[in-house]
This record gives structure tokens, C-alpha cells and sequence, in this order.
């Protein structure tokens, strides 16, 4: 079937799509229309966390289909029981709201804040409301979300803005500290910054900003919608800084593909009452039993080690593509990771290497100077090292 007979114009214009219409998929291969194969290191922007198609999610789906979809969230279901049992097992946490989207956990985690924040006020009795953000990071697409991000440009777009989100920069404790206030209630960050190139926050600041919240009366909030569930090699990476956060928000890989997402907090804080917090899929049983699924994979026997090890090969081989071609280096942590190319040509390599022959190569900017890869946490070696072929080959059309 060409692209032509594909009724496309229906859909909204909200980004702008190659003339390509994936079909099929299985671990790190899509198929188009045409039948072209595509080695796809982007995986949905890091959703896709064991690959495309699965058998462990297909079969979680099949399962859970034809016994219950969607009850209401206003009844227990195994699924989600079993869900939040596993999540905290596995953390510090002690709580789990589920949700459907990153973006919708970390509204949560706002909303959660400020009820907080409401019932431990300021030493003059005033409510407590706002939440110390970070220039460049990237919480979501709602109004207060982006409201909360500190992406360049977002400030306007839908003005006006949702108040009470001072930014800090990252990686300076001295920032943070400035903008404490009698209305502060907590700091929320990503560990890595994912969408402004994959820039990490340090392991000392990561302590020095749980030391300096506890001794401030502050909530700790970490969002890892993109680094939780086995990204960097740990299962959360706030735990490679051996810090303890009193709220964490999850999404893309906890699904594997699916929407699925979660808000997690210690029980001290979570001050939720009936009717505060909602929503018509939160922890369907039909989702929760695909992260009950995806979960298990990631705690079994190995699999973090293995991520750890398979990441340490991607930045090592990144490395040495940037030591061939003339590059910026490498930085990230297990499968989140950046080449730094060092001039504005990402967006021609990303179309150049999805263009290649006989397979395409899926790739993404987040910056015009550097490439992010966020491949299934399953990937091989041998799939690294293609990989490193191809966009060698590219590399080298374009001068590098």
C-alpha cells in the first residue's frame, strides 16, 4: 500500500512525521507499509522498555482481557493490588496512586504537594504552595506541567502560566537554596534531565538536595517518568545517588508501551482523602496487569545487571564513534544516553539515518547539537554494534 492512499490529513498536525506508517514491530526492528525495517533506537521516547511487541505483554493483555477490563476505580482489582505491592517491595515508598500518563503522576505529585503543603503551613500559619523546579527540565504537556518545566519558550505558548514554580539550575545547591520561602512546600526534579540532552543531576547534589530539604522542612520529589523502571541500570535512578525521595512519579516504561503511570510516596505524606485525586482509568486492571508483567521482567534474576552492562557497551561505543568522528563525547547513564555531536546537524543525521539502505535507523534530537538513544533495555551487543555502523556512515556523509 503507497503512503498516498493513507487518509492522513484527519490527524492533527501536532509534530512533524516522516511519510512513514509503522505496521508491525518486534524488539528493536519497526516495519513500515512498504516493509522496510528500522533499527529504532528512540522506542517510543523510552516507553518501550522491553522492545517492541513482547510476548510478556502480549500475553499479560490476552489474560487480563478476557477476564476484566475496567471495573471502576472506584473497586479494588487484582492487578492494581498486585501492582502497587510489587512497586513498594521494591522502593522506599509506601503508597502508589496509578495513572495514565507521566504527565497526569506528576500533577499528582503537585496536587499531593500542596495538600501538604496546606496542612503544614508556614510558621505564620500560611499555606504552603510552591514547588522549586529546574531550568530544562521537562514535566509534561498539561498547563501546569509545562507551567512546572523549564523549557525554553513554554512560558508563552499558553500564557498565562500556572504560578508557583521557581526555577533552580541543576547541579547548584546554591540555586535552590536562594529560592526557599515561606511558601516553599518542595523541590522537584528529574534526575536526568532527558529532554534538554540527557544531563544528569550529580549524586552529590542529589544529597546535598535531600539533606538540605529535610533540614528545611521540604518534600523531596523526583520525577522518573523517563529514568525510572530499569532505565540507568537500577531499578529507580535516585537510588544509584543512595537517596531516599519522599514522592517519585513513573510512566513510559512501566507500561512497556502501554498507558500506564504511578505516583508513589511515603506514608507520612500521603494525605490524599476520597475525592481528591481520581480519574476514570486509574489502575484498570487491564493496564496494571501489564505493569504487574513488565515488573517482574525487570526484577527477575540479572536483568538490571544486564541493563547495567549493556549500557556501560552503548557509552563506551558512543565514545569511541566521538573519538572517530571528531565529536562533543558521550554522557547519560545505563540506556539513556547522548552523543554530543558539537555542531547543529542532528536533524539532518536523524533524517539521513532513517533514510538509510537496506535497513533505516531511528534516532532522536532533543537538541540540534546531540542524539539521544533510548533502545529496549533488552538490547544486544550485536544490535549496539550495528548501530554504531550506521550511524558511522552517516557520520562521515555529513563531514564528521
Amino acid at each position: 500500500m503507497e503512503f498516498s492512499q493513507y487518509h492522513v490529513d484527519a490527524l492533527m498536525k501536532v509534530t512533524h512525521r516522516p511519510e512513514v506508517v509503522f505496521t508491525e514491530g518486534r524488539g528493536m526492528w519497526l516495519t513500515d507499509h512498504a516493509g522496510r525495517r528500522y533499527l529504532d533506537y528512540m522506542q517510543g521516547w523510552a516507553v518501550n522498555c522491553l522492545g517492541h511487541a513482547p510476548d510478556v505483554i502480549h500475553d499479560a493483555l490476552s489474560a487480563q482481557a478476557r477476564k476484566l477490563i475496567n471495573p471502576s476505580p472506584a473497586f479494588y482489582n487484582a492487578p492494581a493490588i498486585e501492582l502497587a505491592g510489587l512497586l513498594t517491595a521494591n522502593s522506599c515508598f509506601d503508597r502508589v496512586f496509578l495513572a495514565s500518563s507521566g504527565a497526569e503522576a506528576n500533577e499528582g505529585a503537585v496536587k499531593l504537594a500542596r495538600k501538604w503543603g496546606r496542612l503544614h503551613p508556614n510558621a505564620a500559619g500560611e499555606r504552603r504552595h510552591e514547588i522549586i523546579t529546574f531550568h530544562h527540565g521537562f514535566h509534561g504537556r498539561t498547563i501546569a506541567m509545562m507551567s512546572a518545566s523549564g523549557k525554553a519558550g513554554w512560558d508563552t505558548i499558553f500564557a498565562p502560566q500556572v504560578p508557583g514554580f521557581p526555577k533552580a539550575e541543576l547541579n547548584d545547591i546554591a540555586s535552590v537554596e536562594c529560592l526557599i520561602g515561606d511558601r516553599t512546600v518542595a523541590v522537584m526534579l528529574e534526575p536526568i534531565q532527558g529532554e534538554s540532552g540527557v544531563i544528569p543531576a550529580t549524586a552529590p547534589f542529589l544529597q546535598a538536595l535531600r539533606a538540605l530539604t529535610r533540614e528545611r522542612g521540604l518534600l523531596l520529589i523526583v520525577d522518573e517518568v523517563q529514568t525510572g523502571m530499569g532505565r540507568t541500570g537500577a531499578l529507580f535512578a535516585h537510588q544509584l545517588a543512595g537517596i531516599e525521595p519522599d514522592i517519585m512519579t513513573l510512566g513510559k516504561g512501566i507500561g512497556g508501551g502501554v498507558p500506564l503511570a504511578a505516583l508513589l510516596c511515603r506514608e507520612e505524606v500521603a494525605c490524599f482523602e476520597p475525592g481528591d485525586q481520581g480519574g476514570t482509568y486509574t489502575g484498570n486492571p487491564l493496564m496494571a496487569a501489564v505493569g504487574v508483567a513488565v515488573t517482574k521482567e525487570l526484577l527477575r534474576p540479572g536483568f538490571l545487571g544486564q541493563v547495567k552492562e549493556m549500557g556501560d557497551y552503548l557509552g563506551r561505543t558512543l565514545l569511541r564513534l566521538s573519538e572517530r568522528h571528531g565529536l562533543q563525547g558521550e554522557r547519560g547513564a545505563g540506556l539513556l544516553r547522548a552523543l554530543q555531536l558539537g555542531r547543529d546537524i542532528a536533524p539532518q543525521v536523524v533524517e539521513a539515518a532513517r533514510d538509510l539502505r537496506p535497513h533505516g535507523l531511528l534516532l532522536n534530537a532533543p537538541r540540534p547539537d546531540l542524539l539521544r538513544f533510548m533502545p529496549a533495555l533488552n538490547v544486544t551487543r550485536d544490535e549496539i554494534d550495528l548501530m554504531a555502523d550506521m550511524l558511522s556512515q552517516v557520520l562521515a556523509s555529513h563531514g564528521q
